[in-house]
């Protein structure tokens, strides 16, 4: 069994392991928007009974709707994470997988648990002829590498061209959707979009996502989910955000963003990519820093992969950035650390 991935969150274990209350730490090690909407009132019906299908169209006509996607009818699944569960079963037989790495550590955790053989690729010029199924993170978590629609889409063709599918996870793509595919998923049969509800909009909480593809894959996903897979609170609570104008929710996380390069820059600290949700700095003293800023209960994101490594996500206002100036500041690195 492959190990578990390290994943953000978790400030109920650093709390005790470093002290405080978790309520009071400054959780940066997510990349979610710290300044989420204000959830819209729900009817008590929403809560007492099974979620009807009109619920279900249209909050899936809502998401469409938000995504831009043309072609199909975006699926609600219970978080991306369930849609990850079943790549295994959409590689051929006797197929092989390739990830662009390094990303999200789980698509290869569940590939690998399902005994299929994996291959690591640093660009799309690296896939093997013989990947029957392709992920790409994009824009990349941690790194932000982005890579363009054309290439992404060209990929896309050739693999079909074999029965192959290339994966695109969009999970943070929200705040700038220019090289998005969402618009053209369900018209291409090599091409399958995961987007993430809980990033953006910061409500990571309702276990929320959608898949974007061709109708086969999209059936074959929802029978293995089975029926009720995402809860009635979750789909209302996603129709109602997806028709509020989200110009003013990309706006507060662009300053968000800025704030945070900001103090980072400031502190002397180098910024070696990220998108518009977090920031990951490159040093040698990773790890003690990472450390040092749990003493003053403020929690960033460590790499198991990669120990030069950090990724910090946005505070929720200037009280946090001064917070973490003011905790960075006092760092001092051991030599030649």
């Amino acid at each position: 069994m492959a190990s578990a991935i390290l994943h953000g969150g978790g400030v109920a274990a650093a709390a005790a392991l470093y002290g405080g209350d978790p309520v009071d730490w400054l959780d940066l090690s997510t990349g979610l928007n710290p300044l989420p909407p204000e959830l819209p009132d729900l009817a008590p019906r929403i809560w007492h009974r099974l979620p009807d299908a009109d619920l279900l169209m249209a909050t899936r006509q809502a998401a469409a709707a938000f995504y831009g996607a043309q072609a199909c009818l975006p699926l609600a699944v219970p978080g991306t994470q369930a849609a990850i569960q079943h790549l295994p079963r959409l590689v051929p037989a006797g197929g092989t997988a390739a990830i662009l790495e390094p990303t999200y550590g789980e698509y290869r955790r569940v590939l690998t648990e399902a005994g299929l053989p994996v291959v690591a690729c640093s660009g799309l010029e690296a896939i093997p002829e013989t990947a029957g199924l392709v992920v790409v993170v994009n824009p990349n978590n941690p790194t932000g590498r982005q890579l363009p629609r054309a290439a992404l889409l060209a990929l896309a063709a050739r693999l079909a061209e074999g029965g192959g599918l290339l994966v695109v996870d969009e999970a943070f793509a929200d705040v700038a959707p220019q090289e998005s595919l969402s618009d053209v998923a369900g018209r291409h049969p090599g091409l399958l979009v995961f987007r993430s509800f809980g990033k953006f909009f910061g409500l990571a909480g309702i276990r929320l996502g959608f898949v974007l593809g061709p109708e086969r894959i999209l059936h074959a996903i929802s029978d293995a989910l089975g029926p009720w897979a995402v809860s009635g609170p979750a789909l209302a609570v996603a129709q109602a955000v997806f028709t509020q104008p989200s110009q003013l929710i990309r706006s507060r996380i662009l300053e968000r963003h800025e704030s945070l390069h900001h103090v980072l820059t400031t502190a002397g600290l180098t910024i070696a990519g990220g998108t518009a949700l977090f920031a990951l700095i490159e040093l040698d003293g990773a790890a003690a820093l990472h450390e040092h800023l749990c003493r003053r209960h403020i929690l960033t994101r460590r790499f198991d992969y990669a120990p030069r490594w950090l990724r910090l996500g946005l505070s929720p206002d200037e009280a946090g950035d001064a917070r973490l100036a003011v905790a960075l500041a006092a760092w001092q690195p051991k030599p030649g650390a």
